[in-house]
């Protein structure tokens, strides 16, 4: 006797992977700029498709910019967005001129911190197709909305991320 059922992958019974949307990405053939946030954290890798197991090429995370003088919390939009320029600096260092944005299961809202996370990546010089009316204001970006030493630091980080203080030495 037949089975009538199949059982989906164990990945997509987890709710961790959507394979149709994932398939559109990779035949893109671009690298992936996946954006992954936790309640204390935010994560931003560029990956390439390998049949052994996806590649990361850059990769940045909150938690560095610590070591850029950022003492505010690494889940905001300003650090969502100093995090996706780092990525993005790391990505232009190794040749990367173009990438795909990976929402994964999140649903894309106006605003978001993800939208930041690839306008930060964008700003390092990579080319990700994104609509300009997603991506939050730029007071937003800035933290205006926080506290008032908030755009200060911003634009510090900022100088610091794009003057190459990033780089291992």
């Amino acid at each position: 006797m037949k089975a009538n059922y199949r059982i989906p992958f164990r990945r997509r019974r987890e709710g961790k992977t959507d394979y149709r949307r994932r398939l559109k990405l990779l035949k893109s053939e671009r690298p992936r700029v996946v954006v992954r946030s936790s309640l204390n954290n935010l994560t931003v890798q560029l990956i390439i498709y390998d049949p052994k197991g996806d590649q990361v090429l850059a990769s940045a995370t909150s938690k560095e910019l610590t070591e850029l003088k950022w003492d505010k919390p690494k889940s905001n939009t300003p650090c969502a967005y100093l995090t996706g320029l780092l990525a993005g600096k790391r990505a232009v260092d190794k040749g990367i001129k173009a990438g795909v944005l990976d929402l994964g299961l999140w649903a894309p809202s106006k605003g978001s911190k993800v939208f930041a996370a690839a306008k930060g990546v964008i700003d390092a010089g990579v080319s990700v197709p994104c609509k300009k009316d997603v991506i939050p204001k730029k007071d937003r970006i800035e933290g205006m909305h926080l506290t008032k030493n908030t755009p200060e630091l911003f634009n510090e980080v900022k100088k610091e991320i794009e003057a190459g203080k990033w780089k291992k030495k």
